[in-house]
């Protein structure tokens, strides 16, 4: 916030087909997201970790799911909406994503509806580590 106003943001995750949800092949969560998880659903933290999560690569992240758009997606993607399905639970990565005013998957997305003037069009995106993977993790 600058000067006590909320800045204003330059995208609607309502009309994304939810990309943040799908190029990321992991999501990585905390203890803290694990717990947050476990409360939502009513389980024990050790139930949230085994149904909800798996390790990648060294690091804990959130399980996958066929997704019809993009192949896989968040298990928590509502695959009719493409909104979240555990959006006050969501893990802290994607509460602060994408942490600023511009979504650039949005961003790309309203550029091709514009570009190719069709309202069905979906540029597919995807995310490619080279070297460190460690880095762009979301």
């Amino acid at each position: 916030m600058k000067n006590g106003r909320k800045r204003r943001t330059l995208y609607d995750c309502t009309k994304c087909p939810a990309f943040c949800c799908s190029v990321y092949e992991r999501v990585a969560v905390t203890a803290r997201d694990i717990a947050r998880l476990a409360r939502h659903f009513a389980v024990s933290v050790e139930e949230a970790t085994k149904k909800f999560t798996r390790h990648y690569e060294g690091e804990r992240v959130l399980r996958r799911a066929r997704d019809p758009l993009f192949g896989q997606a968040c298990i928590f993607l509502d695959r009719r909406t493409r909104g979240c399905s555990i959006y006050h639970a969501r893990p802290q990565v994607c509460r602060e994503y994408p942490a600023r005013v511009r979504c650039p998957y949005y961003d790309v997305y309203k550029f091709e509806l514009r570009q190719q003037d069709d309202p069905a069009v979906l540029p597919l995106v995807q995310i490619t580590f080279n070297g460190n993977r460690n880095n762009g993790r979301h």
